[in-house]
């Protein structure tokens, strides 16, 4: 592992301090600290959001294709670096190293490139008017500052989804990371920096705290009257917080789920289990729309569950560098108590542990977590309710297409859903009456492509707008509409 490094943040172009002293960030990997960093204060996100206003009017003036042009140079820059940064990920997060790091930083690059390209073609609209002396011109402008706060999971990958379209539409940003990811937000602000982007357009701060609204480097960046827009990564009730503290900026949160993954009685069993392990095990189930609910019909209940717990045995664990480890440590000791606490709640309602249930010994620290199966879920635990978000399958029991339709959307949260069936009017009928913003069908819940819209469905929990290609362009960008009044003569 390597020896303790010390970060700056990111303001204005330069690298900086901060004069409230520093915190350690330690790896989940070995418990070792790897990062001494500055502890940003209130006065610290103050200069980073002066520094994007400053820079937001040579942003909106830059010419779109050089936008695109430095876009398409971050990529080539991360890509250049895929292996160090992919290693950084597995020391400081957790995931392991060849199934699950380097793809990340493969999509990380691939959103800078997406977002490059989208720009280029994103086109206005002519409207018809009633009065033909007129013409109707319909644009879209950068809005200004965007603050971005993003989570833990996913280190490079969910900061990209923000800011690279931010930047592609001619905003500028100011960064927030997890306080556990600190060195990856800080290795993804170099690549950016390295493009050449000017001073100003990419600024990035720290806290020792993940916000709640009592942090104060977060709280500034979501009540700062320069800042007009808001992206948020994180717990819906995160997400409540930013919204009553930012009044009327614009907001793109994406807020979670407790995404069900449906097996219907005329399934393919073996696909479906092979798909529900993914989508509990992978990232060691740190993942907004994994499978936090598996509902299985009871036509089908004990054959699925054997073969679940057959799938679930070969998610080895360990080390996320060593080769053939697929589930690594859970990232930090609040999310691991919460499995604990929600294995604890289903057992002493009725639950039964088939797998794991506990975290595993003869590890260097206590974040290794075994792959579980638990069986007998009831509407009334803690896995039906709120993201379990570690490496847990919780499976349910349903009687008909009826009570599995009730039981998947009996949550305050509507983000993603998974049906498997052979049938393509069941799979019509549940993709119309599942309460999500995306519905998989013979597909694991974690599936998703960059340049499609992500989010979740209104009225629910689990966030507002779409993350994904032109999608977030659009979330990022002032509609402008101008009326030309083309007679000029007078009357």
């Amino acid at each position: 592992m390597e020896t303790t490094k010390t970060l700056k943040m990111f303001i204005a172009g330069e690298w900086a301090d901060s004069q409230s002293g520093e915190f350690n960030v330690t790896s989940p990997v070995d418990g070792k600290v790897i990062y001494k960093v500055p502890r940003g204060t209130r006065e610290d996100a103050k200069r980073a959001i002066d520094a994007a206003y400053e820079a937001k009017e040579e942003a909106r003036r830059m010419p779109v294709y050089e936008r695109a042009k430095l876009l398409h140079r971050v990529a080539q820059i991360i890509s250049s670096r895929r292996e160090e940064l992919a290693r950084q990920l597995s020391i400081e997060q957790g995931k392991p190293y060849a199934t699950e790091a380097l793809p990340e930083i493969d999509e990380t690059a691939e959103n800078f490139r997406i977002a490059a390209e989208d720009i280029k073609r994103l086109d206005g609209r002519i409207m018809p008017s009633r009065d033909p002396q007129k013409l109707i011109l319909i644009s879209y402008e950068p809005y200004g500052v965007f603050s971005v706060i993003t989570p833990w999971n996913y280190p490079f990958l969910i900061p990209s989804e923000y800011i690279a379209p931010a930047l592609a539409a001619g905003n500028t940003v100011v960064f927030k990371p997890s306080s556990y990811v600190v060195g990856s937000a800080a290795m993804l602000v170099e690549c950016i920096q390295s493009a050449g982007f000017p001073p100003g357009f990419v600024n990035l701060v720290f806290s020792d705290g993940d916000f709640t609204g009592r942090e104060e480097v977060g709280d500034e960046l979501v009540t700062n009257s320069k800042v007009a827009g808001v992206g948020l990564t994180g717990h819906s009730s995160t997400g409540e917080i930013v919204s009553k503290r930012a009044g009327m900026k614009k907001l793109l949160l994406e807020c979670g789920g407790l995404g069900p993954l449906i097996v219907l009685d005329d399934s393919d069993l073996g696909r479906a289990a092979y798909a529900a392990a993914l989508s509990s095990f992978s990232n060691a189930g740190q993942v907004c729309c994994a499978a936090e609910r598996v509902i299985v019909h009871e036509r089908v209940y004990e054959q699925f569950v054997e073969r679940l717990v057959s799938e679930a045995k070969k998610w080895k664990l360990g080390n996320p560098l060593e080769e053939g480890v697929m589930v690594g440590p859970m990232n930090n000791e609040p999310t691991a108590s919460k499995v604990d606490e929600h294995i604890k709640d289903g057992l002493n309602k009725g639950a039964k542990v088939l797998l794991g249930g506990k975290r595993a010994e003869g590890f260097p620290t206590r974040l290794y977590y075994e792959p579980t199966v638990v069986v007998d879920v009831t509407r009334d635990m803690l896995f039906n309710q709120d993201e379990t978000f570690g490496p847990v399958a919780p499976v349910m029991m349903g009687s008909s297409d009826s009570e599995i339709l009730e039981i998947a959307n009996s949550t305050i949260y509507g983000l993603q859903a998974a049906v498997f069936t052979r049938d393509i009017g069941r799979a019509f009928r549940f993709s119309r009456e599942l309460k999500a913003g995306q519905v998989l069908i013979n597909e694991s819940t974690l599936y998703w492509e960059p340049q499609e819209p992500f989010g979740g469905i209104g009225g629910k929990k689990s966030g507002v707008g779409r993350l994904g290609g032109v999608y977030t362009i659009y979330e990022m960008s002032n509609i402008k509409t101008v009326v030309i009044h083309t007679i000029t003569n007078s009357p």
